[in-house]
């Protein structure tokens, strides 16, 4: 991947936070004036003029989203309303909490639905293959509030060996965790058969069984490598239904990160907060789906240099 790529790469990456931001403050904007959650419907004049003095609502739109613009430039993501304290502060406290359960929710994710993809393709048309691929629609199908409340109510409150809210230990990461990742986990199992499959009738392949290669030996040097190349580009755009869901996740199991804040942020109109929550939600997608990027030209050398021939050929 040459460096005009990387360039190219980078200034659509800084083109989509643009957007991103600038969405959700129009967005924001339009959905009422912050300074009646403040100061209350009833509040004297006085008291509002003060509050849009002090946040600077009195201001024209253009030269609000220009400061704000300016302020993002800077790392800086205004006041909280509701504590009056830099909402980045704010969101960096809740950033840990959901950077873990979304770890867990990825890891789990590509450790169940790589196994039982690799399994449902390896035992292709058997009873197992047809088993695994039902689960697979039935996780990809509910909702995840309803299957959180499900698991809540199983392992919760009938058998109770496992806590329905809260945080501390690593029991509270098992329920948000199963119901984060199940959806992106029966995502994976259904591509990694059709890859693992298609791989299977390579030439390679054929030729190493042919070889007396061991089976182990087979799936681990062969099979499994090129058959995580298209995963790897579904991960980067699934990416943000554990971002997403993680804001109905952790709204379920009371899990203290960003995106239950978010929830009580666009209650209370907190703006400073939730153009914050989406501006680092949209750089971390971002940043994400340039990581994909890289790792996928690194595992297949072919998209790199199929890249840099269609932009010779647009010269």
């Amino acid at each position: 991947m040459t460096l005009n790529v990387v360039l190219i790469k980078l200034v659509r990456a800084f083109i989509t936070i643009w957007i991103v931001a600038s969405f959700a403050f129009v967005i924001l904007s339009l959905t009422g004036d912050p300074v009646e959650i403040l100061a209350g419907d009833d509040a004297p004049l006085e008291v509002q003029r003060y509050y849009e003095q002090k946040y600077g609502f009195d201001k024209p739109v253009w030269e609000q989203y220009l400061n704000y613009l300016g302020s993002l430039a800077r790392g800086d993501f205004g006041i909280s309303l509701s504590d009056e304290t830099p909402a980045l502060d704010l969101v960096l406290e809740a950033i840990p909490a959901t950077l873990q359960l979304g770890f867990a929710a990825l890891v789990f994710a590509l450790v169940v639905g790589g196994i039982l993809g690799t399994l449902a393709a390896l035992h292709r048309n058997s009873w197992l293959d047809r088993a695994i691929m039902s689960v697979a629609v039935f996780g990809y199908s509910i909702p995840n509030f309803f299957f959180g409340i499900v698991l809540i109510l199983v392992f919760a409150m009938v058998y109770r060996v496992l806590p329905s809210s809260g945080s501390g230990t690593w029991a509270h990461l098992v329920l948000p965790t199963v119901t984060l990742g199940t959806h992106l986990a029966a995502t994976i199992a259904r591509f990694m058969r059709s890859s693992v499959l298609e791989v299977l009738n390579q030439p390679y392949v054929r030729a190493a069984k042919a070889k007396g290669v061991p089976e182990l030996q087979r799936l681990a040097r062969h099979i499994l490598p090129n058959a995580a190349i298209p995963v790897v580009t579904i991960l980067g755009f699934r990416l943000g239904d554990i971002v997403a869901g993680s804001i109905i996740v952790e709204t379920v199991f009371a899990w203290p990160g960003m995106g239950r804040m978010l929830v009580g942020a666009v209650t209370s109109r907190d703006l400073a907060v939730v153009q914050a929550i989406l501006v680092l939600t949209a750089f971390t997608m971002v940043l994400a789906n340039l990581l994909v990027d890289f790792l996928y030209g690194f595992l297949d050398p072919r998209v790199a240099e199929a890249s840099d021939a269609r932009r010779r050929a647009g010269r």
